[in-house]
């Protein structure tokens, strides 16, 4: 026997059907998916950083077992990190290029991405196209050319290089603070010309503010990727002082796995301790970050 749902009667006499899909039923049912699908995604993403959490605390015997909750909890592989390796000192290395690499790009690619959005200038789409064209280039190709540069002003040996290249702006940060600079009105530019506000204080005083989103979205993908960042330091830095943390994690591989046994409760605990900064990082500035993200796309 087929159940007709009564006709819902409207002010006027007018009566109207209940719109379909929206019974208690399939609500709960649409919600209970959404709820475990997002559930099944996140346990996904988060299972390789507590089973790296899980392995620090491990003995060494142990790290590989197929056991997320450790059976003995081992917290002195924190304390052997800090007295096997300079850890601090990596640790700061690392924390000193990512914010200078991070500042100066982030600093360089607004000022290129002010350029192309403010001025109307003859050739300006295609000298655009070609900022973009650069992107295509495999980063291995300017590696040599850029390290015999380097190697000319006597820096190949220091931490410059690491972030000294980043004052030339980056084609992809470029291209998505320019998106940005595009949604903020023009008029708001022009009124201020019309005050006497020069080039400069427009892109200091009034652009830069408004697009604090994009800044923090900038400055947190290039600090990630600094901070991540292995070649640079394995073809500059030679000097154990001088290592940023993927370095000296690659340095203790190399150590402890020449003729002995690998020492991965030490690698694990170094492992859980780099990744602090950018977890930290990113739940501090999540709001912005996500604003960011949400309004590269806007053209106003």
């Amino acid at each position: 026997m087929v159940h007709v749902e009564p006709a819902q009667e409207q002010s006027g006499g007018q009566r109207q059907r209940p719109p379909s899909g929206t019974s208690p039923a399939r609500r709960v049912v649409r919600t209970g998916f959404i709820v475990t699908a997002v559930a099944i995604v996140a346990v996904t993403f988060t299972y390789p950083l507590l089973w790296l959490i899980s392995a620090s605390l491990k003995p060494r015997y142990q790290i590989f077992d197929n056991v997320l909750v450790p059976r003995e909890v081992q917290p002195e592989n924190y304390s052997g990190l800090l007295d096997t390796v300079p850890f601090l000192t990596w640790f700061g290395n690392s924390m000193v290029v990512g914010v200078m690499a991070a500042l100066t790009v982030t600093l360089s690619s607004a000022m290129v991405a002010f350029g192309f959005a403010y001025f109307r200038f003859p050739g300006r789409n295609v000298l655009f196209l070609l900022v973009l064209g650069t992107m295509m280039l495999p980063a291995a190709v300017t590696m040599i050319p850029t390290f015999l540069i380097w190697q000319e002003f006597g820096l190949s040996q220091t931490q410059v290089p690491l972030w000294a290249h980043n004052v030339f702006a980056s084609a992809f940060y470029v291209f998505l603070m320019r998106q940005f600079f595009l949604s903020l009105p023009r008029d708001t530019f022009e009124a201020a010309r019309v005050d006497g506000c020069g080039y400069f204080g427009l892109f200091w005083r009034i652009a830069m503010p408004l697009c604090r989103p994009a800044l923090i979205v900038v400055f947190i993908f290039e600090f990630r990727a600094s901070w991540t960042d292995l070649i640079r330091p394995l073809i500059y830095l030679q000097d154990e002082a001088l290592y940023t943390l993927p370095r000296g994690l690659k340095a203790v591989l190399d150590a402890f796995g020449q003729g002995g046994e690998q020492r991965w409760e030490i690698v694990m605990a170094a492992s859980v301790l780099a990744t602090i900064p950018l977890i930290i990082l990113f739940f501090c500035a999540q709001r912005y970050f996500v604003e960011g993200i949400a309004t590269q796309g806007r053209k106003g």
